[in-house]
Formats: structure tokens, C-alpha cells, sequence
């Protein structure tokens, strides 16, 4: 049994997760911005269907991304020396974070179902306001052509979701996010659950009690300080060169 949280009740340590379904640790009605910073504080984040209550994870082990370990395949270096190059194409940061969650909630709607419920957008854009939730978006001219959501506390990045639609434009964006936590001096992205696609972009998984380790240190230190816009052609002559 997992505990039923009211309003005021903590959550509990991810330790008192269950070990099937991996990481479920509690349940609730309500979902919040104050309720998502504690959570993620504590490496914990929320994932059920809109027909369920709202359940809390933190399973065991945990997938993560080492900025410094993402995998560029040839065709991505390819793409992203023609972003480069290309004036039509931008990577903008947070210029319209609500698009990004609704893009993401209907891909997910047309795969398998979704997780990004109403309440969740609500709850997302209210961290987001706070400066807490950050959106890259990969533009070509004036269309969102995909791009990522996700939550950064001090120099941690938890990644939430991603959509394309284009063919390697969730891509794009993670590799300008990926190149920018690495100058920032974030070495983890939070990436929850072990995937064959994250997988072949560099994640790897790590013990919880490592991840929480790692992630009592990096929300302390300074928050990062988040730009309008990626630069596409500083991503390729430093890293690609």
C-alpha cells in the first residue's frame, strides 16, 4: 500500500518506494507548484493518466544524462550544422512555455496516452512563472517546430518531456540544452525512467541512492541564469569542431 497525501502531509522519503511498480511512493488529489518543489527537491516527480490520481515516483535505478556524454549521431551533427547556418532557425528559450507543454501533451495523447493533464499544465506554468520550469523551442521562422520542457534547481535540470514535429527536432533541442547545462556547469539531466531512445542519446541509469546523493548537492548551489535564445553556431565550433 502506498500512503493517500492530503493537502498538508508530506511526501514521504523515496526510500519507502515500492520496488513493483518501480518508484510508486505515494498518491494525492492535488497537484501544485509548491507540492512539484518539494518533490523534486527530494528527486521525487508525478506520472499518472488523467483517469488516476496524481502518483509520485522515484524509482530505482534512475536514468540520468551526463551533459558531457550526449551522444551526437552523424545525421544530428549533420542537422545541426545546417541550423547553424540557416537565419530561419532559432533556439529560443522560454518564449512560449505553454506551447511547448500542449505540444508535448498532444504527441503523447496521439502515441500512448498522457500523463500531461490539464492540472499538470496548470501546475507546470505556475513553476514556470516562478522561474523554475524551462521550455527550448527549435523555431523555423515563425513555427514551433519542436522542442523540451523541464525544471532546473540549482544546477540540476530534470527533464520532463519532448516532441518533434520534424524529424529531429526534439533532437536539436536537447542538444542545445545538453551544450548549455555543460557551460553552466550542470553535470546531470534528470531524464526518470530508462528508455531505448534516451539510451542512444548517452542516458545511462544510476542507483536512487546515487541519484540523491548527487542531486542533495547540486540543488544548493547557484541557479543557473537562463538566456532568450541558444546559440546554434557556438554549439558547433565548440563542440563538433
Amino acid at each position: 500500500m502506498i500512503p493517500w497525501l492530503t493537502q498538508d502531509t508530506p511526501l514521504p522519503h523515496p526510500t519507502q518506494a515500492l520496488l513493483e511498480p518501480n518508484g510508486l511512493l505515494a498518491a494525492s488529489e492535488d497537484i501544485s507548484p509548491a507540492r512539484l518543489l518539494e518533490a523534486y527537491r527530494q528527486g521525487i516527480f508525478p506520472w499518472y493518466s488523467s483517469e488516476q490520481p496524481v502518483l509520485w515516483w522515484s524509482p530505482d535505478p534512475r536514468m540520468v544524462l551526463r551533459p558531457d556524454q550526449f551522444i551526437c549521431s552523424r545525421s544530428l551533427r549533420k542537422t545541426l550544422n545546417k541550423v547553424a547556418r540557416d537565419a530561419r532557425w532559432q533556439i529560443r528559450v522560454d518564449s512560449d512555455f505553454g506551447a511547448v507543454m500542449q505540444a508535448c501533451a498532444q504527441t503523447r495523447t496521439q502515441q500512448e496516452g498522457t500523463w500531461i493533464t490539464p492540472d499538470i499544465i496548470t501546475a507546470y506554468t505556475g513553476l514556470h512563472q516562478l522561474g523554475h520550469a524551462h521550455s527550448v523551442e527549435v523555431w523555423c521562422g515563425k513555427v514551433l517546430v519542436g522542442g523540451l520542457y523541464g525544471v532546473n534547481l540549482g544546477r540540476m535540470f530534470f527533464g520532463e518531456s519532448m516532441f518533434a514535429r520534424i524529424a529531429d527536432a526534439s533532437k536539436i533541442a536537447l542538444a542545445h540544452l545538453a551544450f548549455f547545462l555543460r557551460a553552466q556547469g550542470c553535470p546531470m539531466i534528470d531524464c526518470q525512467q530508462e528508455t531505448q531512445h534516451l539510451a542512444s542519446l548517452g542516458a545511462r541509469p544510476i542507483s536512487r541512492s546515487d541519484f540523491l546523493q548527487q542531486l542533495q548537492r547540486l540543488i544548493e548551489e547557484p541557479q543557473i541564469a537562463w538566456p532568450d535564445q541558444f546559440d546554434s553556431t557556438a554549439l558547433i565550433s565548440s563542440t563538433f569542431s
